[in-house]
């Protein structure tokens, strides 16, 4: 991002924690439309000794993509939960809102790069707050889709799972860690990529943890703060406790625990992925950006519209855990190359941070493929010298920000690409964890 940008982006955080949204909007207008700023705005003037009665609640406006117009901008609080399903985060709010502004998802998205429009046909309608999918399969015979809620020194965490019929408590089945994206519930983040039938089939539990709107009024991961990209911090370590909860509650074989998020939550799976390699074997990350990509709300902007700064973000997650060494773990990268939400480029720098921890260079095997009357992708896999893919990346040629062969009754799906739910749990069982903590 050119420097002498910076000023009106600051300027634009400064507006939208104020709550003056309307005037952030069009200051990012101008910019991003390349016009001269007309200078800082002056904050707005309050009797001396008055308090704004909604100073402590989380600023998020969402912005329509073709015509700029604002809207929700201070949603009341009882809309968080309207239409999302089954699902309700009521009591699970985190002891305290991030201090990041939640305004990145509903701005980005008015910026994104040759339009709503482009590379989006099959795409879900609803893209705005509490849209989610309302029509839920009917469950196997013998399977449950449970709620349940994990509470620790970091705050509280809800999040609903998927037991499968054939799970039986004395055999140790695999367990997937769904992190669902900005304005999405676990019921619509599970409808959307299906992951609960490939569950069935392949006898595995699948946990949907659920952001709420007092962590991050739009439901996003916090990503880009610092203090939500460490290891025992933050949503990191609520992540990683209810995993540890689910993992002590039912016979889960610890070889093969794994995570995997859309945009907000695929970044997010990325951070667990550095924070926590000794509890997850594998990762995938799904239109998402490395960890450590952010660090405030300027340079989430210039991540998201055209990557980290530098080559390779550095990866914070922490200190391993006592007596882990480095590895490389596995990951698996899906990303539309017409993205206009995320750019392309993040999926190139989760990758590359992944494999940094090699001691040498991974050599890529390009494939070339078409889904049958869909999209057309390219699939490259690096791996060490004479050994199986460690890093496997799939370009999906003409999507936009979406699950790739996702299901129309989620959002944020493009039924015409490679199944990348499918693929991600083939990638994943590929690669039980070596060395997985204990306990």
């Amino acid at each position: 991002m050119d420097s002498k940008a910076l000023p009106d982006m600051q300027e634009a955080a400064r507006l939208t924690r104020e709550g003056r949204v309307t005037e952030a909007t069009a200051l990012l207008q101008r910019l991003f439309r390349g016009e001269a700023s007309p200078g800082a705005v002056p904050k707005a003037a309050r009797p001396t000794g008055t308090v704004d009665p909604t100073a402590r609640l989380p600023r998020v406006f969402d912005v329509e993509p073709e015509t700029g117009e604002v809207k929700n901008a201070v949603p009341p609080p009882q809309a968080a939960g309207e239409g999302a399903s089954s699902w309700s985060g009521a009591g699970m709010g985190r002891t305290a809102p991030s201090p990041m502004p939640e305004a990145l998802r509903g701005m980005l998205d008015h910026f994104k790069q040759g339009g709503l429009a482009q590379g989006t046909a099959g795409l879900s309608s609803s893209f705005a707050p509490g849209g989610f999918a309302a029509n839920q399969a009917p469950l196997p015979n013998g399977a449950r889709f449970e709620t349940a809620a994990f509470a620790g020194d970091a705050g509280n965490l809800g999040y609903k799972l998927y037991v499968p019929s054939g799970y039986r408590a004395g055999q140790s089945v695999p367990l997937v860690v769904m992190l669902h994206g900005c304005t999405q519930s676990p019921d619509d983040f599970a409808a959307g990529t299906r992951m609960n039938t490939l569950a069935e089939e392949g006898t595995f539990l699948v946990m949907y943890p659920a952001q709420t709107a007092s962590a991050n009024a739009q439901r996003c991961w916090n990503w880009f703060s610092p203090s939500d990209q460490l290891r025992g911090k933050g949503e990191p370590a609520l992540i990683a406790g209810a995993t540890r909860q689910v993992m002590r509650d039912y016979a889960v074989d610890p070889h093969r625990v794994f995570v995997a998020g859309l945009s907000a939550g695929g970044a997010a799976a990325a951070i667990m992925g550095a924070a926590y390699p000794d509890l997850y074997a594998a990762v995938g990350v799904h239109s998402g950006l490395a960890c450590g990509a952010a660090r405030d709300m300027p340079s989430a902007f210039a991540a998201m519209r055209q990557g980290a700064a530098g080559r390779t973000p550095s990866a914070r997650g922490g200190e391993p855990a006592a007596g882990g060494t480095a590895r490389v773990v596995p990951t698996i990268v899906f990303h539309a190359d017409k993205d206009g939400t995320v750019h392309p480029s993040n999926g190139d720098q989760v990758i590359a941070q992944a494999g940094a921890a090699a001691s040498g260079k991974l050599p890529a095997r390009v494939e070339q493929g078409q889904v049958g009357g869909g999209r057309s992708y390219t699939r490259s896999l690096y791996a060490p010298a004479g050994e199986a893919a460690v890093l496997e990346q799939w370009v999906v040629h003409g999507g936009g920000h979406a699950w790739s062969g996702g299901s129309a009754a989620g959002t944020y799906t493009d039924p015409r690409g490679p199944d990348a739910s499918r693929e991600m749990v083939r990638f994943f069982l590929e690669h039980p964890h070596p060395a997985p903590a204990q306990g």
